[in-house]
């Protein structure tokens, strides 16, 4: 797109969004650890770091490059895995967003003591990526313990879709595609955060 990733980090943080999130997987998603830095660098907001996290080095490595959360994925990683990570990113300092995608990895997951839990409404293992909908966090957030801000993560392309999740239980939208494949990112970002306007 040609675009500066650092630039729309710099103004959605101007624009008011809380958190930024920002892929760091290369492979599948044409991120970088390095770009992550230089969006801590000039963003003074929470940044979390989306990748295939498997390891207590990337753990190491979100805190040195200035991640403040991570992105914890159940259904790559077996229970035992995802509630060491847990409590190791924890006790490094990194808030971990437990994604979800289905009713058992919810189940599971709400026998950790979270802050937040997201619910994917695409398969990553099946590297679904685009024309889904808000189905999967209708389904599945009335399954989250109370206590617990559940994030809705991906198909969030309008205020309609905001809305629904909203109406479905989510706290909250995390939205990457849609504002950044938009004409005007901090205008979409504003149309996103207020959907009733």
């Amino acid at each position: 797109m040609g675009r500066d990733p650092v630039a729309i980090a710099r103004s959605l943080a101007k624009a008011g969004a809380p958190v930024i999130s920002v892929v760091t997987e290369s492979e599948h998603f044409g991120g970088s650890p390095e770009l992550l830095s230089q969006i801590a660098q000039a963003a003074s907001i929470p940044i979390l770091r989306k990748d295939f996290i498997t390891t207590r080095e990337q753990l190491l490595e979100s805190v040195d490059i200035g991640a403040s959360g991570v992105l914890l994925i159940a259904s790559i990683l077996e229970k035992e895995q995802l509630f060491k990570l847990t409590e190791e990113a924890l006790v490094l300092g990194l808030e971990p967003l437990v994604e979800t995608h289905n009713e058992a990895e919810v189940i599971t997951v709400n026998e950790l003591k979270l802050t937040f839990l997201g619910i994917n409404n695409r398969n990553i293992v099946e590297w679904e990526m685009d024309d889904g909908n808000v189905n999967t966090t209708e389904k599945l957030a009335g399954l989250v313990r109370p206590g617990v801000l559940v994030l809705s993560e991906s198909s969030i392309a309008s205020p309609m879709d905001v809305l629904r999740a909203i109406e479905a239980g989510a706290h909250g939208v995390l939205v990457g595609t849609a504002i950044l494949r938009a004409q005007d990112p901090v205008e979409m970002y504003y149309r996103l955060s207020d959907p009733w306007r």
